[in-house]
């Protein structure tokens, strides 16, 4: 397989598209590239966001984190929710927060 693309998926966006019961992507992974990119950058932005300063205590930071998911959930996020969930862990990680805890099993 010779592709020239030089962007990694990391394994933790990979899951988001890989079926449990094949263990293959859901998605050509074009697409799947086309996804990750825009859901680091937008991690990648939200670093910057005056809301994400003022996480001083593990409450404020676990607070804002739930208004930005909430938001990135939204009827008019650019995001899937699943990519939700992982533009959230990644904007934890790259703040150097603790990570949030994954959603209740239904």
């Amino acid at each position: 397989m010779d592709d020239a693309n030089q962007i990694e998926v990391p394994p933790s966006f990979l899951a988001l598209y890989t079926s449990v019961a094949t263990r293959r992507l859901t998605q050509p992974i074009d697409e799947v590239r086309d996804r990750y990119e825009l859901c680091e950058d937008l991690a990648q932005m939200l670093v910057e966001h005056p809301s994400m300063q003022q996480g001083d205590d593990a409450a404020s930071q676990r607070q804002a984190l739930a208004k930005t998911q909430l938001a990135l959930e939204g009827e008019e996020s650019p995001v899937q929710p699943s990519e939700a969930v992982w533009v959230i862990h990644r904007l934890a990680e790259l703040l150097g927060w603790e990570q949030p805890e994954p959603p209740a099993a239904a």
